[in-house]
């Protein structure tokens, strides 16, 4: 099994960024798909971004397309997320995820793995 834990949020002015990061423990992680969902108070867990095995394919919400970037080292057992012209809306706790498989990425009922979650805060 795959432990997550995730870091790097915090509070940022708007239009600024940050970058979280995800240390993954376990040896299946080099062949997980790995994601990244968050969640604002009183909404559902929403999908961020998804990257294959080899960080070759990359899938991106329509809602950050542009402002994010996802990456991934496998010989560190890191995953990343790069975050860029943050606005208020993107205000949430971020969660890295983990799972078998690419097809259905942007579902969070695939993943098997989850951390803790980071908070990060957009002030406008």
């Amino acid at each position: 099994q795959v432990q997550l834990v995730e870091s790097g949020g915090g509070l940022v002015q708007a239009g600024g960024s940050l970058r979280l990061s995800c240390a993954a423990s376990g040896r299946s992680f080099i062949t997980y798909t790995m994601g990244w969902f968050r969640q604002a108070p009183g909404k559902e867990r929403e999908f961020v971004a998804a990257t294959s095995w080899s960080g070759r394919d990359t899938n991106i919400a329509e809602s950050v397309k542009g402002r994010f970037t996802i990456s991934r080292d496998n010989a560190k057992n890191m995953v990343y997320l790069q975050m860029n012209s943050l606005k208020p809306e993107d205000t949430a706790i971020y969660y890295c995820a983990g799972r078998s498989g690419w097809l259905e990425n942007s579902d969070p009922g695939q993943y098997t793995a989850w951390g803790q979650g980071t908070q990060v805060t957009v002030s406008s």
